[in-house]
């Protein structure tokens, strides 16, 4: 019975064997089929089980393609049939739900209290609202190149060349000549290897931080970093340890933390990165540069440092922190600045070796998806550094200016000026038993104090004084800052000028809190 059965099935069994040669034959005449061949058998050897997987995966694939895309009852039986009248009453009750939440009454009148500038924008600027001329202690015009005649002489003809857009990202058909030789300008400023721009400011830090860290990396960054930081540190998803404001003693302690969390869990050498500003926008602290270069070579750590606010500001001619602390700008690994602060212009860098940049053309995300910056503004920052070079006398009246303004200041009553004697930036709280600006449970009232203060800037625009509050996003931000008023020093007023702006500006806190008492 056996071999009857055998001899009447050796006709099937041979068609069988023939076909799966034909079969086989013709597949590895598919270009490519041999490495398919070759990752099925290793992979089946190593884990039948995933074989098996693959087998339902693709099975499932083929048979999504092939089902029909649309499950549609085409007789329309189970529908619900509506009426004319039904269909009406049901549009007219529909109601959409908001974009966003209503402004509570507090943040419609702070809105509210935005000033609108009339005209150009410099150290005497005139109010919208009221024509009135003020003097200008709210903008970032540092070294007065905001309506220096020769930069917009500059940007005028650049703009009569190229037109205004740059249409298009830099890696592809965004970058001109200008722009190279903005980046060429900045390396040499600063005495790096090269530079790379970015058109947005706020996307430069936040685009330089994931390029280099990723998962798996260790950051140690400083509490109270400003916010396109924070963004940059969570966007890298590296392990972040945190040390205290400003505290090299606490960044050290922090240091020999990760080491010896590492050693004691026998976890592989990673990258690491030291991320700080030089001066820092919440509150105008100042680093210690030489400290900190020393701390990042003995632990070998890689620095990212933030100088949108240094730059341009500090040292004799504007090169930061690295030319007033005289550290050379090859100790710092990543250094990121402003063009927009510092220069009166737009967008932001990053300067370091050639190795750096050149990984950011590639991975810098602002850099590949947003639009290089238009090439007027791009002018516009060289011939600002070439202003800086030409004219450092600037940023000795900047610093008469600071010297003159915490001069006034340092008198008031009920206010603590907080920051750096030499920051350009001057903030000041209200004065209580609490000065910390950031502390982790807050024994003041926050919306009290943003009232008062709020208070005050409007009495001083009143009186040709123009300021601002510090704005953050709370609930946003990992910290919560105390509540401020920003000033920004300009070279552009004379010492008189900023002598009776302050004045105006104590005499507002003291009309204020007069009344408050």
């Amino acid at each position: 019975m056996d071999s009857s059965t055998s001899v009447a099935l050796e006709p099937l069994l041979s068609f069988l064997a023939f076909s799966l040669s034909q079969i086989e034959s013709g597949f590895y005449r598919i270009p490519g089929s041999a490495v398919v061949a070759r990752y099925v058998k290793s992979s089946h050897q190593n884990d039948p089980g995933r074989t098996i997987l693959e087998l339902i995966l693709v099975i499932f694939a083929i048979r999504t393609l092939l089902q029909s895309r649309t499950r549609t009852d085409r007789s329309g039986k189970h529908f619900i049939k509506f009426s004319e009248k039904e269909i009406d009453e049901l549009v007219d009750e529909w109601v959409p739900e908001p974009l966003v939440q209503p402004l509570s009454e507090w943040e419609q009148k702070d809105l509210n209290s935005v000033p609108v500038i009339a005209g150009p924008n410099g150290p005497k600027p005139k109010l919208l609202s009221t024509g009135k001329i003020v003097t200008n202690l709210a903008s970032f015009n540092f070294a007065g190149l905001a309506g220096n005649e020769k930069v917009k002489d500059r940007a005028l003809e650049t703009l009569q060349k190229y037109g205004l857009g740059s249409c298009g990202p830099p890696g592809f058909y965004g970058t001109i000549d200008v722009h190279l030789d903005l980046e060429r300008d900045i390396a040499e400023f600063l005495g790096t290897e090269a530079s790379i721009l970015y058109s947005q400011g706020f996307s430069t830090i936040s685009s330089v931080i994931p390029a280099f860290c990723k998962r798996g990396d260790i950051i140690v960054a400083d509490r109270s970093v400003n916010f396109a930081i924070q963004k940059g540190i969570l966007i890298s998803r590296s392990t972040v340890r945190w040390f205290d404001h400003n505290d090299l003693k606490s960044l050290e302690d922090t240091l020999i933390s990760v080491e010896k969390d590492r050693k004691k869990r026998k976890g592989p050498l990673t990258r690491r990165f030291i991320i700080t500003e030089g001066i820092f926008e919440r509150d105008g602290e100042m680093v210690d540069l030489p400290k900190l270069v020393e701390l990042k070579l003995k632990y070998k750590y890689r620095l990212i440092m933030d100088e949108s606010i240094s730059f341009g500001t500090m040292g004799r001619t504007g090169r930061g922190l690295t030319e007033l602390y005289n550290v050379p700008a090859s100790q710092i690994d990543m250094l990121v600045g402003s063009v927009a602060n510092g220069l009166c212009s737009a967008g932001g860098f990053c300067a370091g070796s050639a190795i750096v940049v050149d990984h950011q053309r590639i991975n810098g995300t602002s850099f590949v998806f947003s639009a290089s910056m238009p090439a007027l503004l791009a002018t516009s920052g060289s011939e600002a550094i070439t202003f800086l070079r030409n004219n450092p006398s600037v940023l000795l009246n900047l610093q008469d200016n600071i010297r003159a303004i915490r001069a006034v200041l340092e008198k008031t009553e009920g206010i603590t000026l907080l920051g750096h004697r030499a920051s350009p930036i001057i903030h000041f709280c209200l004065r209580t038993q609490q000065q910390s600006l950031s502390v982790t449970q807050p024994t003041y009232d926050h919306e009290a104090e943003e009232r008062i203060l709020q208070d005050i800037v409007d009495d001083s625009i009143a009186n040709g004084v123009l300021l601002t509050r510090a704005k953050h996003l709370r609930g946003q931000e990992m910290i919560e800052s105390r509540p401020t008023i920003r000033i920004a020093a300009s070279a552009a007023l004379t010492r008189k000028e900023v002598e009776k702006a302050a004045g105006v500006v104590k005499a507002s806190v003291t009309r204020i809190l007069s009344k408050r008492r």
